[in-house]
């Protein structure tokens, strides 16, 4: 099924028992242009979240995610969640929701082996992976796949043979970030499997609250206590997963951040470094030549 805009849950007549009801009988796929969208508590099937332009805020718990253009977002099935668009302009929001038993068959191809496979190709038995409700970088072939799926449901219409043979592709994006999530959690310092996979969920928190108030000056008091880790912990233990202690990864999230802004909109380089954090536009701009070895106005010019 192919949506493209979102339901309206205050709407006379919205029957939310039966519009979700839908996500247990078909892969659906939502493609839809907001300002203004609120859904307070609802429990999906396992679904893939991005923006293409905007943001759009999750709530998972006590936790406020908020997701950008470059990010996505995995729910687990049964996963108890919020989500708001409240924007003064127009928020274009993609997002996908996977049949259990398509799901089910799909990672159960991508995580055994050929041979299982070969012996028993039509077993319908097997679990969903458990993902981390956290994050996570677009990746150039995640994007290839999403730009992919929206050209050929604009060209052909909806068909579920087509969509069906794109959403396996995302699958196989899926299980990359399935084993990647492992990889990660399996740097984190410790001896136990089930304390590393406790540290990386705490570490993920702090790391999304980075990506999701990067201009606010997130510091390490505030990163600390929403993670529950010690300071000398946390930065320990994410430089060790994540490559950089948090303030390197929260000055790459801004760089980042602005370089986009530079070639994606006519903001002033001030207007930019304010939004992005930054106390000052020389500030800005020495960082932003450490990283990108150009001059703000000179990476604009040159459309990088």
């Amino acid at each position: 099924m192919y949506f493209t805009s979102l339901p309206d849950h205050n709407a006379a007549g919205f029957n939310e028992e039966a519009h979700f009801g839908q996500f247990k009988k078909h892969n659906v796929i939502f493609n839809a242009v907001s300002s203004d969208s609120h859904c307070d508590d609802h429990v999906g099937c396992l679904s893939f979240k991005t923006v293409l332009s905007g943001e759009e805020w999750y709530g998972i718990g006590q936790r406020k995610l908020a997701v950008r253009p470059g990010l996505f977002l995995i729910l687990n099935n049964e996963q108890n969640y919020s989500c708001r668009i409240d924007a003064h302009e127009k928020v274009r929001c993609f997002s996908i929701f996977f049949k259990n038993d398509f799901a089910i068959s799909a990672f159960r191809d991508l995580l055994q082996s050929e041979e299982s496979s070969l012996d028993n190709p039509f077993q319908q038995t097997g679990i969903l992976p458990e993902f981390f409700q956290t994050l996570n970088q677009i990746t150039p072939e995640i994007q290839l796949h999403v730009l992919g799926l929206i050209r050929d449901l604009n060209q052909q219409g909806y068909s579920d043979a087509m969509v069906d043979e794109h959403l396996l592709y995302f699958m196989q994006e899926l299980a990359r970030t399935y084993r990647a999530d492992v990889r990660a959690m399996n740097e984190v310092e410790a001896i136990k499997c089930s304390t590393r996979n406790e540290l990386y969920k705490r570490l993920c928190i702090a790391r999304d609250m980075l990506h999701s108030s990067y201009a606010a000056s997130p510091d390490l008091n505030s990163l600390s206590r929403e993670a529950c880790m010690s300071i000398p912990q946390l930065i320990r233990q994410f430089k060790s997963v994540f490559r950089h202690s948090p303030h390197q990864y929260l000055m790459r999230i801004r760089l980042m951040r602005a370089a986009e802004l530079l070639v994606g909109t006519n903001l002033a380089v001030a207007e930019i470094a304010g939004s992005c954090g930054f106390e000052s536009s020389s500030a800005f701009s020495r960082a932003f030549k450490v990283m990108y070895h150009v001059q703000p106005i000179h990476y604009r010019k040159a459309g990088l």
